[in-house]
């Protein structure tokens, strides 16, 4: 079991020692080694439960706890996650975190609750191996291309949530930020959860960027903080209005990270 060290954690990952081109080369190579066999063996197992989608999500759950914290494990980054029982107390949510670093991912996967899927594009599936790999999972596809075919593939995620009773685990800002910085949410998230009926669960990286900045060949090993918030009440929310409920829930990443995170005020 992977363990987290909380006690005596340095919060400033900027003065702990960079791994240069070498060693962040070494580490990637090593993933890899581990990644292709297992992954093979992953896409072979949801290749024979393709009748059972609940059992496909699981095994990518499970796949993720294994896989999580051998990846992160090996850029020698240690999750010290504060408030961590929220996780669990609010299930299901849909579970929200910003997002700056390359170990986000594999963090998240080892992090959340069982019983958790992800979210993606429809379009990811064009992805050569792992966009197939995704869809094997049974994790969820939305289809954004007009309003029609967005509201039908919300009413199909419900209905997988439900069913299943699934959590959701997303990004709302979309894509990595490039300097650490909280980008604008896109209204994905809040149609999802007043579709679904799923509180919103907050959950903030600190500092991601430093250990594992994605447009950087280096790494920066030590403890990353990881703060999960209050559960946020959806009941009351309308689509009319999903602008400013995603602004309410950039406001509260906002007002959790530090200084070097935040950034200018978001117009929604």
């Amino acid at each position: 079991m992977f363990l987290i060290q909380c006690a005596h954690m340095d919060t400033d990952a900027s003065k702990n020692t960079p791994r240069g081109p070498v060693k962040t080369a070494a580490l990637y190579v090593v993933a890899m080694l581990i990644m292709c066999p297992a992954s093979a063996i992953y896409v072979a197992v949801c290749l024979l439960l393709i009748p059972w989608r609940a059992l496909r999500i699981r095994t990518g759950n499970t796949f993720g706890k294994i896989m999580g914290p051998t990846i992160f494990g090996l850029a020698g980054i240690r999750p010290a996650i504060e408030n961590r029982e929220r996780l669990f107390d609010n299930f299901p949510a849909l579970y929200v975190c910003n997002h700056t670093s390359t170990a986000d991912m594999w963090i998240g996967m080892w992090m959340c609750p069982n019983h958790v899927c992800g979210v993606a594009k429809k379009e990811i599936i064009f992805l050569p191996f792992f966009g197939q790999a995704y869809w094997l999972s049974g994790h969820l596809l939305l289809d954004r291309r007009n309003r029609k075919q967005a509201l039908t593939s919300m009413a199909k995620a419900r209905e997988v949530i439900h069913k299943h009773r699934l959590g959701v685990w997303m990004w709302p800002e979309g894509t990595r930020s490039r300097d650490g910085r909280l980008q604008p949410l896109k209204k994905g998230f809040v149609h999802l959860a007043i579709a679904a009926g799923l509180p919103v669960v907050p959950v903030v990286f600190h500092d991601a960027d430093i250990h594992w900045p994605s447009k950087k060949f280096r790494t920066v090993p030590g403890d990353l903080r990881i703060e999960v918030l209050d559960p946020i009440d959806t009941s009351s929310w309308s689509p009319d209005q999903a602008g400013e409920h995603a602004q309410e829930v950039w406001q509260t990443f906002q007002a959790a990270l530090g200084p070097r995170q935040r950034s200018l005020p978001s117009d929604g």
